[in-house]
């Protein structure tokens, strides 16, 4: 039997106060809470956080600027203002070095920037650390060997009957630092289904989220209000296709929703519509020597909401908020797909996670049934982490009466277990999730855009051999000496 077939199982476990009672997850423990307020800068939130290795601090972008804290205590390092530069929307890091995408205050049509960071001064980084990108530079991530950074420039316009700019990608070269390649998807082939039309003022193609392939020969670019997912060649810097991602049947067993806020009910149940994807986060991972995509299916409208209205009328989607250039008389779309997918790389379905997200914050008492008619708990953020050779999702979610993030196993693609939803008091909205291992532990970090919070949660793992190509996955946690466990089965595929 091969070493990887005798690998140890993962063992999560988790403070009962740092979750909700009813949860059965025993799978993370609540280190701590830093609330952004009290960093006594106007403005300043918690929006998108990444991780530093080399100073074990985390760098949470949020309005005003990017607070750097203590990972280990959750303490205030620095606030490092960038509203001298403009209005900061992202934050990555790669090799020490803090890359921020910063989008045009005074005009946002026009070019943003990327400013870049030594993560050890927490300055300028010395050298070329100023790079001009496209319109209204939205999130950014650096290629697995942080050779390139990859920046989605929205594109947004500010008045949608004036001047749009195009949506790009901007690929930057991080060894001469200097803007190598700058794509859009307006020119790219056409497939799949349901691509929102592009003859809406406004609705050119424009880039949300990026997540590139292990191998770094491909970038997966979600076009959220068109509800595509576009394709990059790395090796080329051109843009392969846009994907149009279709349409989710709400009348089908297992995707059935709560189609409205005012029937003084929580019910899901078979409504005659149609749910487009829009992903919001995505992520890349292999399995099986192949490239899969994880979407979070957010849904959008365009930002003024031309393209949004009520259906109207007596029937049981009357309180859905319709998408007006793809509904007809008979054919009901609405915004958002209320779960999280997996495809592959050409943007085949795999695997969809139907209704399991609103049922089971449902089931937990934290569906907002105030969202029934607009896209559900609004699954936004994706983070993966890889333990002990399994694959392991975070699935954020914006729209409930307390901070959720959705865990599965998708380690196998075609074989996606639910582990479990980890729920928090004084948290509401994750808006961006990091996930990295440093010392031998395992961490998750979650900034709540609701409550301008950052918490850190740390996951415990044992090591137990298996028995057989199937192993029994051991939840323990020890903490100052006490050791807490219950077992719980996976099923494993090796």
């Amino acid at each position: 039997m091969k070493k990887s077939m005798i690998s140890a199982a993962i063992a999560l476990a988790l403070l009962p106060v740092a979750v909700n009672a009813a949860s059965p997850l025993n799978a993370l423990e609540k280190l701590w809470t830093y609330d952004h307020a009290s960093t006594g800068v106007a403005g300043q939130s918690s929006e998108i956080v990444a991780f530093d290795s080399l100073t074990n601090s985390l760098w949470v972008a949020g309005v005003s600027g990017v607070d750097v804290l203590d990972a280990g205590s959750g303490s205030l390092i620095q606030h490092i203002n960038t509203s001298i530069y403009g209005s900061i929307n992202s934050v990555a890091i790669h090799n020490g070095i803090a890359a921020f995408a910063i989008e045009n205050t005074t005009d946002r049509t026009q070019s943003g920037v990327v400013k870049l960071f030594d993560t050890t001064t927490r300055t300028l980084s010395t050298g070329v650390n100023s790079i001009a990108v496209g319109a209204l530079p939205d999130m950014l991530t650096f290629s697995p060997d942080g050779n390139r950074l990859l920046v989605a420039n929205e594109g947004t316009p500010t008045d949608y009957a004036g001047y749009d700019p195009v949506g790009s990608v901007s690929i930057i070269d991080m060894g001469s630092r200097t803007v190598a390649a700058t794509v859009n998807f307006n020119n790219a082939p056409v497939s799949g289904s349901d691509l929102r039309p592009q003859s809406i003022a406004g609705m050119d193609y424009e880039p949300e989220y990026i997540a590139v392939s292990r191998d770094g020969t491909k970038a997966f670019v979600s076009l959220q209000e068109a509800n595509g997912l576009g394709v990059i060649n790395l090796n080329t810097n051109q843009a392969e296709q846009v994907i149009g991602l279709g349409a989710k049947d709400f009348s089908a067993p297992g995707n059935y929703i709560d189609p409205s806020d005012r029937d003084g009910r929580i019910e899901l149940r078979p409504v005659n519509a149609r749910g487009l994807y829009q992903p919001d986060g995505i992520a890349a991972y292999e399995a099986n020597g192949q490239t899969f995509i994880v979407l979070a299916n957010e849904g959008d409208t365009r930002e003024d909401e031309a393209d949004k209205q009520r259906l109207g009328g007596n029937g049981d989607a009357n309180r859905l908020n319709i998408s007006v250039p793809d509904t007809t008389s008979d054919d009901v779309v609405t915004f958002g797909a209320r779960s999280f997918s997996i495809r592959d790389q050409y943007g085949n379905l795999v695997f969809d996670s139907g209704n399991q997200l609103d049922a089971k914050a449902i089931e937990l008492g934290i569906y907002d049934d105030g969202r029934s008619d607009d896209k559900g708990v609004e699954p936004e953020g994706v983070e993966l982490l890889e333990i002990n050779g399994r694959t392991i999702a975070f699935i954020g979610l914006e729209r409930t009466l307390q901070s959720a993030v959705a865990v599965y196993d998708i380690t196998d693609p075609l074989n996606v277990s639910y582990i479990d939803m980890i729920v928090t008091d004084g948290d509401v909205a994750p808006e961006g999730m990091k996930g990295y291992f440093h010392d031998g532990q395992y961490y998750l970090s979650i900034a709540n855009e609701g409550t301008a919070t950052t918490s850190l949660y740390r996951l415990a793992i044992a090591a137990v051999p298996e028995p057989s190509t199937y192993a029994m996955l051991l939840a323990g946690f020890i903490l100052m000496g006490f050791v807490s466990y219950r077992r719980r089965r996976e099923k494993f595929k090796l």
